[in-house]
């Protein structure tokens, strides 16, 4: 039979392994959910409106993310509004509306815009 200080020898020895494999994993999870958390992302919203000021709906507007190249799209409500979340503070976005053919001129969202819900309407030209 092991006595009681062989016990906490061992007990203390599994947490202090259990502690070196699962500290990194508890820090990196710190450090995501304060990402997530501290507002570290921005949104744009906005309104496409056809080249007579009219709401224009089914208009297809186009993020495009400068430092990857990544393109996101929306297609515009019923109202002409659309809306992108999630973007990083630290980028620059270039965005720009189409629909059937006529497009609008691009609008870029910069990094120096400290905005968390900027706001940005693109109108379509006349073909």
């Amino acid at each position: 039979m092991k006595t009681s200080e062989g016990l906490h020898r061992q007990f203390a020895c599994w947490l202090l392994v259990a502690l070196l494999c699962f500290a990194p994993a508890l820090f990196a999870q710190k450090g995501k959910k304060g990402d997530d958390a501290g507002g570290g992302t921005r949104s744009v919203q906005g309104s496409v409106t056809s080249a007579e000021n009219a709401p224009q709906a089914g208009a297809v507007v186009f993020l495009k993310n400068t430092k990857s190249l990544q393109i996101r799209s929306f297609i515009s409500k019923e109202d002409g509004t659309y809306y992108f979340n999630g973007l990083s503070p630290d980028v620059d976005y270039e965005l720009r509306a189409e629909y059937q053919g006529i497009s609008s001129p691009s609008k870029t969202l910069s990094t120096f815009d400290s905005r968390k819900e900027a706001i940005i309407n693109l109108k379509l030209n006349k073909k």
